[in-house]
């Protein structure tokens, strides 16, 4: 399985992921083209090759007219974003969430995905900040030089995942610091107030060094992609990215970020021999029968972001005869407490049933194939004797709009470059 594996030993800024990210790219001079021809003011990005503690790496110099947002003592971006996301300081011009929300969405070359990825990490941090601040998201405003240069590590990291394309992405518990840090509201505990909403549920800790190591912009971002938090697996590595962060340390102040391939634990389902369940689901399940449906789909995507496994209704008939819907939500066993939690928040619910299930599920691959209007993923899943493919939506979708032709037909067209392995015809397929 492709993943990705995040270190953030020294905590993490929007910059210090997106260099680390940047390094794993194969076509970087596209990615710089892209970025900078997003039409932010102003703005723009360079890499730079870098170095901390004698490890080589890069360090992404976001410049908006110019000069690179510093701290005083000259130090960029490892310091509290809280100056950036703040309601309302008298004597500078400010950007609502409204406004940062019409920036990402005229970034038409960039694909719907990351932009949509990139509205919902500023949604996260817009959350956070209101909540430590005590006022409604309304009124949280972003201070327009460090906006644009927060908007720019914001879709560079949407950007590179979606260039990348883990299918898997795992992070390390997060340094965050400790001491205090200085922002425009004064002398702050670190992790900053914002960042310690965002880090909710996720394993971070302090150690000795002193200063805020991990953004606002780094928790959101962190928050947004990863699939899980936890040591490194065993990988075959592909390739290693290393975002060097400016300020200087006794050890290393950099994010890596590992690409590879991880093996699958279920080796034996993958052959077909297996017999019985890969392992345990927790499904989480309601009645609710007083929401729009409007707002019921806004909660199932707000379940989702938390870090659910899918979210569904099913449309039922509950008590007195009314119509309703059975909302039902799968997680990891370990994430239940929190789902559900997120469950009783977004949804109008007074209660959610828990059980615990074992599933069976095929282990999933990747392949790619090259068609006359460009390269194509293609989707396995293989196990207790059965193996499925089909066109990666996405890749199919953009080549038909290329094309010129229906969905249906570029994706008979991926599948039939598809080079048919001598073993194929053991398996039985579906094609769908």
């Amino acid at each position: 399985m492709r993943t990705l594996y995040i270190e953030c030993n020294m905590g993490a800024a929007g910059d210090m992921l997106m260099s680390a990210l940047y390094e794993l790219l194969e076509d970087k001079q596209e990615f710089l083209n892209a970025m900078n021809g997003l039409g932010l003011p102003g703005v723009r990005l360079e890499a730079v090759g870098s170095a901390t503690c004698g490890i080589a790496g890069t360090h992404m110099a976001v410049t908006v007219d110019g000069e690179e947002e510093c701290e005083p003592d000259g130090n960029e971006h490892h310091h509290s974003h809280e100056e950036h996301f703040h309601a309302h300081p008298n004597g500078h011009f400010h950007a609502s969430p409204g406004h940062i929300a019409d920036l990402i969405d005229r970034m038409e070359c960039l694909p719907e995905e990351v932009r949509k990825n990139a509205r919902a990490v500023y949604d996260r941090i817009a959350r956070a900040e209101a909540k430590a601040h005590g006022c409604p998201v309304g009124d949280v405003h972003f201070h327009e030089v460090g906006a644009l240069d927060a908007v720019a590590d914001v879709t560079g990291v949407c950007y590179a995942m979606y260039l990348l394309k883990p299918e898997r992405i795992i992070v390390s518990p997060i340094h965050v610091g400790s001491g205090t840090v200085r922002c425009a509201h004064g002398i702050m505990p670190v992790p900053a107030p914002a960042t310690a909403n965002l880090l909710e549920g996720i394993p971070f800790y302090g150690g000795s060094v002193k200063g805020e190591l991990c953004t606002p912009t780094g928790a959101a971002l962190l928050a947004q992609f990863a699939d899980e938090f936890g040591s490194m697996p065993v990988m075959k590595i592909s390739g290693v990215g290393v975002g060097i962060g400016t300020k200087q340390f006794e050890q290393a102040n950099c994010v890596r970020a590992f690409l590879g391939e991880t093996r699958n634990d279920n080796a034996a389902e993958r052959s077909g021999s297996a017999g019985g369940p890969n392992g345990t689901i927790t499904e989480l399940i309601c009645n609710i029968d007083d929401m729009t449906p409007e707002a019921l789909a806004y909660a199932c995507g707000r379940i989702l972001e938390a870090g659910a496994l899918d979210a569904y209704t099913v449309a039922g008939t509950m008590k007195k005869g009314r119509p309703g819907h059975v909302l039902s939500v799968l997680c990891q066993p370990e994430e239940a407490n929190r789902i559900a939690r997120c469950i009783l928040k977004e949804t109008t619910t007074n209660g959610v049933r828990a059980r615990r299930c074992e599933k069976y599920y095929l282990a999933p691959g990747m392949e790619k194939v090259q068609t006359r209007w460009g390269e194509a993923r293609i989707k396995t899943a293989e196990g207790y004797g059965a193996f499925h493919v089909k066109p990666e939506y996405e890749d199919a979708a953009a080549l038909a709009r290329k094309a010129g032709i229906s969905y249906r037909e570029m994706a008979e067209e991926i599948l039939r470059q598809r080079e048919i392995r001598p073993d194929d015809d053991q398996r039985s397929r579906d094609v769908r």
